[in-house]
């Protein structure tokens, strides 16, 4: 939907003689109909723009975790759906799972403390922004991974151009419609006349009222140059950001077609694939014997543990190492027979090394217990056998969307990692698993699900579970387990009351030197670890799991 203008201008010195020549001095310029629209409704793109941009400084301010990201995200979609009612683009049906899952994202972010699952959640929103605008102002049905990827570094770099777009449009946009309404300037006017007014009524307010000067002293108290900078920051940043990104989209300069490369000699690939494939049927042939039989004999002085160690970390590296081929034989090699029959044995083989390692990785977790690396990566060994079986679909039936199924099946896994709190079910395993676990009523049902039957942990205390160190670094995801157990030892509750709960040790160094490598001290480190986050909490910074985590503890101090 592209409107190409030409503009030819003839121009000449003295009446149109210099030297007996004419000089012709061509202008081309490129408009599309969103471009113009944009520019015609600056009205609506400029103000709405900023007070997005205002929003968003309220919501993400100090404030990474808390209930306004949920409602930041909706905003967005707000502004997003705004946005393209104003181009007169009609929102397509593929946008919807985007901007579900979007949401989805940000009651999740909200719903939980840990870090990595907070990290991953906004590098999934971005993801899944950028692949919902794409998705909107153009045709995508028929792009692949190396088509979304580019376009996506393309929509990025490219829109900086843009910057300057809110200047260019509002001069044309006033310059078409003549002066600024009266209204605009009496509205300003009224600001800059109500401000002294209500600095004083607030002063009279808070002497009226201890609990209104309180909020007055703590919001003034927040008014300091660096958190205005900080603020005004974030309002410019994010204002110029989805102008440009906006501009740019409009512009439609992203080409949608997708050119057939596959032009490449299938002999080379059946070459590299084929000697991979021995290699892989030999691997696959040993672990089905081995590792999946047990009828392997392991080298001296290996351990299942010390095995199942050694491997899992590589083989993660060689099943997407195998993904990546497959793909770029599917994307820059000309169709094959026989090609397609060694991508299938390379597949297959896959799904064999993608078992091991997660046999592997289990046989590992039995000896050393869960951590959120060991969880992150069966998940990931989960999404790289589902992509396989679209790799598999894919190699015999060209018109399948691959990207899609992949973009469609990671969002929906990643969606279940990050609602199930990684945190709080490696606190419920391992502590079932940990001294003094044994009869102590809620552990009970527990230790019977994860207890020994399972896990044969080579620690120091036989196969009981003792690495506290970990355990005191967890978020408030796991206080629904950590704080009943630390009850069951008998910890003193009152050192969260504390500014450093681990001074409760300080009368004995050797206790605070080793206190968060045992089960009488890790929980201090743990508070202490834990602390500042629950202790700022606010209407704005509001967090499921950090509420419920310092209910717990005010709950245990008031002997309740």
């Amino acid at each position: 939907m592209q409107e190409n203008t030409v503009v030819q201008e003839t121009t000449s010195a003295n009446q149109g003689q210099i030297s007996g020549q004419n000089v012709v001095r061509v202008v081309e310029k490129t408009e599309t109909a969103e471009t113009k629209r944009m520019k015609e409704h600056f009205n609506f793109f400029g103000p709405v723009t900023f007070l997005y941009a205002v929003f968003y400084a309220f919501c993400m301010f100090h404030n990474g975790s808390g209930i306004t990201f949920p409602f930041f995200l909706a905003g967005t979609l707000l502004y997003f759906v705004f946005s393209l009612s104003k181009l007169e683009i009609t929102l397509k049906r593929g946008s919807t799972f985007y901007m579900i899952s979007i949401l989805l994202l940000g009651i999740s972010t909200f719903c939980t403390d840990g870090w990595a699952i907070i990290s991953l959640n906004k590098l999934a929103v971005f993801l899944l922004v950028m692949c919902l605008l794409l998705n909107q102002y153009f045709d995508t049905k028929k792009w692949n991974l190396g088509k979304y990827v580019g376009s996506i570094c393309q929509l990025i770099v490219m829109s900086f151009g843009e910057l300057g777009k809110p200047f260019s449009d509002g001069k044309a946009y006033f310059r078409e419609k003549g002066k600024v309404n009266k209204k605009v300037w009496y509205g300003l006017l009224g600001v800059v006349i109500a401000l002294p007014i209500v600095l004083i009524a607030a002063g009279l307010l808070s002497s009226a009222d201890a609990v209104f000067r309180k909020m007055t002293t703590d919001f003034m108290n927040w008014i300091r140059p660096g958190n205005i900078f900080n603020v005004v920051i974030r309002v410019t940043f994010l204002f110029f950001t989805s102008y440009a990104l906006t501009s740019y989209l409009c512009k439609r300069s992203i080409p949608e077609e997708v050119k057939d490369r596959r032009k490449g000699e299938p002999v080379l690939a059946i070459t590299i694939m084929s000697l991979l494939s021995l290699l892989y049927l030999l691997f696959s042939g040993i672990q089905i014997f081995g590792l999946f039989l047990g009828k392997m004999q392991l080298p001296e002085g290996y351990t299942y543990a010390q095995y199942a160690r050694e491997g899992f970390f590589q083989l993660l590296a060689v099943s997407i190492l195998n993904l990546i081929l497959v793909l770029v034989c599917l994307s820059f090699f000309r169709e094959s027979k026989v090609l397609k029959v060694i991508m299938t044995i390379m597949s297959l083989c896959t799904f064999i090394m993608i078992a091991s390692s997660v046999m592997r990785m289990i046989i590992y977790i039995r000896y050393y217990y869960l951590t959120f690396l060991r969880i992150f990566v069966l998940w990931m060994l989960a999404v790289l056998f589902v992509m396989f079986i679209g790799v598999l679909i894919n190699i015999y039936r060209e018109s399948f969307p691959l990207f899609r199924y992949g973009v469609v099946i990671v969002t929906v896994l990643y969606l279940a990692l990050s609602f199930s709190h990684p945190d709080y079910i490696i606190a419920r395993v391992n502590i079932a698993n940990a001294p003094g676990t044994d009869g102590a009523g809620w552990e009970e049902s527990v230790a019977q699900d994860y207890g020994d039957d399972f896990f044969t942990g080579p620690f120091f205390r036989g196969s009981e579970y003792n690495d506290y160190s970990y355990l005191s670094d967890l978020s408030a995801d796991a206080a629904p387990v950590i704080i009943p157990y630390m009850e069951s030892l008998g910890y003193d509750f009152g050192a969260y009351e504390l500014e450093n709960p681990t001074d409760i040790m300080r009368d004995d160094t050797q206790a605070q030197w080793w206190g968060g490598y045992q089960p009488k001290g890790f929980g201090y480190y743990y508070l202490n670890h834990n602390k500042k986050r629950l202790d700022q909490t606010s209407l704005r910074t509001f967090n499921i799991s950090r509420y419920m985590a310092r209910k717990q503890i005010e709950a245990r101090i008031d002997g309740k």
